[in-house]
């Protein structure tokens, strides 16, 4: 398709403008027919399958993502936004991570996504939300980082925060893996007896057990559900039961605070947080002592979660979504190209 098509010098900014036409985007080369069946196919296949068979460069196809999705994406997406999410999500090697929103009300629908996980990232989704629909917001759900807390508190201080109950729990196996590794240590350092020399006798007694390997082997057994455990796991627990292993006890901590979020009735979170906070201030575990402390400072955002059953779970599903995108387009060469996809 050729045309003619002028070319103006803009008194106001000195720049060269482009006369717009009906049958491409502005800035594009190709027709809107064209790009749309490029986006339609990198919905469902990766760039470079869409580049091949319709003989365009990679970076064409990326281009094209981006202006189809700035075209349709619409801006009363945020009108309605009621209770969202924030979670980030790493697209790229080095530390790149994007910081993603979702709507609760709206089955954890994105509807905003920026470059970075900071407090600047956050920032830029609050400044183009607007004071107004600010002010709407009634809850936010959260990690536990500094960050996204600071520019929420700014920009929504009506708005209850609630920390995610998926980092909550994760702070406790992290805590239970720490103390794990730790009766690792001192089972190492302590002398073991040597197996002796040669082959042993048919009646000689089993060779003693590795305290060391044993402990590296009960991982699995402390930090699966344990409506799942296998029957060996189950023993593995038993005998960390029976020898009041530090093990147990940490097992029993995180065991815990997991039913803070499986409890009968709301109003039982308070009481049932406090006598957990007191166990873990009392335990003895530097692990657990050190996330009592983390707890006890976000309490009410961690009661805020339980009150009003917000959780981020669709939102960590939604980050395995566009973890596969970006696996599916063997990675994507800027954010903007990967939030595009996500939009798309």
């Amino acid at each position: 398709m050729e045309g003619e098509i002028r070319r103006l010098r803009c008194r106001a900014c000195g720049r060269v403008r482009t006369e717009a036409v009906p049958w491409a985007r502005p800035g594009s080369r190709l027709t809107r027919d064209l790009e749309d069946v490029v986006a339609w196919l990198a919905q469902r296949v990766d760039k470079a399958a869409v580049a091949r068979l319709l003989r365009v460069a990679w970076e064409t196809v990326a281009a094209i993502v981006i202006r189809v999705v700035r075209e349709h994406l619409d801006p009363a997406r945020l009108d309605r936004l009621i209770r969202p999410g924030v979670d980030e999500v790493s697209y790229r090697k080095g530390h790149r991570y994007l910081t993603v929103v979702a709507d609760h009300d709206r089955a954890g629908a994105v509807v905003w996504a920026g470059e970075g996980r900071s407090a600047a990232s956050l920032q830029a989704f609050y400044t183009g939300l607007g004071a107004e629909r600010c002010a709407r917001l009634t809850a936010v759900s959260l990690d536990m980082g500094a960050a996204y807390r600071t520019v929420t508190e700014r920009h929504a201080p009506q708005a209850a925060q609630c920390v995610d109950p998926f980092h909550v729990v994760k702070a406790a196996n992290e805590a239970l893996e720490a103390t794990r590794r730790r009766a690792w240590n001192e089972a190492r350092a302590r002398p073991t007896a040597k197996r002796p020399a040669g082959r042993p006798r048919a009646d000689a007694p089993p060779p003693p057990r590795d305290p060391a390997r044993w402990v590296k082997r009960t991982r699995r057994a402390l930090l699966k559900d344990p409506a799942h455990l296998k029957a060996s796991q189950r023993a593995v627990l038993a005998e960390l039961r029976r020898s009041r292993s530090v093990l147990w006890r940490a097992y029993l901590l995180k065991e815990e605070l997991r039913d803070l979020y499986k409890l009968p009735h709301p109003a039982l979170a308070a009481g049932h947080l406090e006598r957990w906070l007191a166990w873990a201030r009392r335990c003895r575990i530097p692990a657990f002592v050190a996330l009592g402390r983390t707890v006890r400072a976000e309490r009410d955002r961690i009661l805020a979660a339980v009150e009003l059953g917000i959780s981020n779970s669709k939102l960590e599903g939604l980050n395995s979504k566009i973890r596969l995108i970006n696996h599916r387009g063997y990675g994507h060469h800027s954010a903007a190209a990967v939030i595009s996809m996500i939009y798309l």
